[in-house]
């Protein structure tokens, strides 16, 4: 029985995030549904890499399932994309070794939230971006963005419903950029807590549009206190961008776009 990886990408604004939920639309569920008719399946199941939570995006959502019968991974992309709702898309699919796993296998996954400024919200990058009409300064919030570099605790960025086995985290990128109107915050952990990336954008919002200093962001991470924090941003501005794995040899080649 082959073992499958899918690159997936979807729009998540109409979707109650990735995970099934009882009565609510996601991309887990419309995925799912999708492969068990291809391989008259029932009880096939999929992994993701990570939980996107609602209204959040993916460019580079990963899926793995062990499949009861083999598809020529080109021939199972179309066949899907064929059963799929236009806001998912599978980018791409590999046969991988054995024992891969979409979550526990991953090393890293790549998060960028996207925050649109000035007066005009344009309606082709609504549907992606935290619309945040005063002038932000990205030198500062770049500044901020970088206390967060190493291994933390970060208690202060974390939705209370979160149950993740521990808190303190490692992040290997966190970053601001800045290119016309956009600011982009970037960042780079093994993992990360529930609502932890939007809690760090509302909170270098602050720092940008000068409420806070940029050394405020080692105060807020040694309080361990959400209070401390920010706001939440929209999931909106939110996307998944890419998941890191261990480089490995695979079973076949990776089908193209």
């Amino acid at each position: 029985m082959p073992t499958y990886r899918l690159v997936v990408e979807y729009v998540g604004t109409r979707y109650a995030g990735w995970q099934v939920q009882p009565n609510s639309p996601t991309v887990q569920g419309e995925l799912l549904s999708s492969l068990r008719r291809l391989f008259d399946e029932p009880g096939l199941l999929v992994a993701g890499a990570a939980r996107t939570d609602a209204g959040v995006h993916a460019r580079g959502q990963v899926a793995s399932f062990v499949s009861p019968g083999e598809w020529e991974p080109r021939r199972l992309r179309r066949a899907l994309n064929g059963n799929l709702p236009e806001d998912i898309a599978v980018a791409s699919v590999e046969i991988v070794p054995d024992g891969f796993h979409a979550r526990r296998s991953a090393i890293g996954r790549v998060y960028r939230y996207q925050i649109l400024t000035g007066e005009v919200l344009t309606p082709f990058l609504a549907p992606f971006v935290h619309h945040f009409r005063p002038p932000l300064d990205p030198a500062a919030m770049g500044r901020a963005a970088g206390h967060l570099l190493g291994e933390h605790d970060f208690s202060a960025f974390r939705a209370a419903a979160d149950v993740s086995a521990t808190r303190v985290k490692r992040l290997a990128r966190s970053e601001v950029t800045a290119e016309g109107a956009i600011i982009a915050y970037t960042v780079q952990g093994t993992s990360f807590l529930q609502h932890m990336v939007r809690a760090i954008a509302g909170s270098l919002i602050d720092v940008g549009r000068g409420h806070r200093p940029p050394d405020w962001m080692l105060q807020v991470l040694r309080s361990r206190d959400r209070c401390a924090a920010g706001p939440t941003a929209p999931a909106r501005g939110l996307c998944l961008e890419s998941v890191i794995y261990p480089e490995a040899p695979l079973l076949a080649e990776r089908s193209g776009r």
